[in-house]
C-alpha cells in the first residue's frame, strides 16, 4: 500500500528542479547542500558515475541534517565525444562546449538519490537522455552566447528555452532540465510513497 510523500527536500538550489517538482504538484522545502558536498570529476568516471555520486553525495550531505523526510539529491551533465560538459565558467567556456556539440549527437545524464530519514535507506539511479544539436550558424552561435541565457546550464544551453536547434531524439525531457521527473516517480514507487 503507497504511503504518502513525506515532507520533501529538495538538496539543490536549482531553479529548473523547482520549477518541474512544482509542475507536478509536490510540495517540499529547499536545503541546499554545502560546497564540499560537490567535487569535480575524479579521473576515469564516466558521465552516469559522476552524476550518480554527486546525488548522492548532495543528498548525504543534507540528509545529515534531517530528523524526519525524504530528502532529494540531483546532478545533471552534459557529454559529448567523450568529454563530460558541466556548467560553463564563462562564455569562453560555454562556446568550446557548444561549438562542440554543434551537428552532433550528445547525451545529458541526471543522477537522483532519494534518502528516507529517520534511518539511511536511500536509492540512487540515472537517467540518460540523447539530443541532436543542429549544425548552426556562427551568427546563430554568437546571438547564443550574448544572450546569457547559457549561465548556470550543463553543457551550456537549456532545453527548456525553447532552442530551435536542438531536438530531443531518445528519453526524457524533464531529465535535460534537470529533473527526470519518470524516474523519480519510479524511486517512490520502490519506496512505496505515491506521487
Amino acid at each position: 500500500m503507497k504511503q504518502p510523500i513525506p515532507p520533501l527536500i529538495l538538496a539543490s538550489s536549482s531553479p529548473r528542479r523547482q520549477q518541474l517538482l512544482e509542475e507536478v504538484g509536490l510540495s517540499f522545502t529547499v536545503v541546499p547542500p554545502s560546497d564540499t558536498a560537490e567535487s569535480g570529476v575524479i579521473q576515469g568516471e564516466s558521465a552516469d558515475q559522476l552524476v550518480a555520486r554527486l546525488a548522492f553525495q548532495k543528498a548525504c550531505d543534507v540528509a545529515g541534517g534531517v530528523t524526519t523526510g525524504l530528502v532529494l539529491g540531483g546532478d545533471t551533465v552534459a557529454a559529448c565525444a567523450g568529454r563530460i560538459l558541466g556548467k560553463p565558467r564563462d562564455e569562453k567556456h560555454a562556446r568550446e562546449m557548444l561549438e562542440l556539440m554543434r551537428g552532433r549527437e550528445h547525451t545529458v545524464h541526471s543522477g537522483v538519490c532519494l534518502w528516507l530519514r529517520p534511518g539511511d535507506r536511500h536509492l540512487v539511479r540515472v537517467a540518460t537522455t540523447t539530443l541532436l544539436m543542429e549544425p548552426i550558424s556562427n551568427e546563430q552561435l554568437r546571438e547564443y552566447l550574448v544572450s546569457r541565457a547559457w549561465e548556470g546550464k550543463a553543457g551550456a544551453f537549456g532545453y527548456q528555452d525553447g532552442l530551435d536547434w536542438v531536438y530531443l531524439l531518445q528519453g526524457s525531457e524533464s531529465n535535460v532540465v534537470g529533473l527526470p521527473l519518470e524516474l523519480l516517480g519510479e524511486m517512490l514507487r520502490e519506496f512505496e510513497i505515491g506521487m
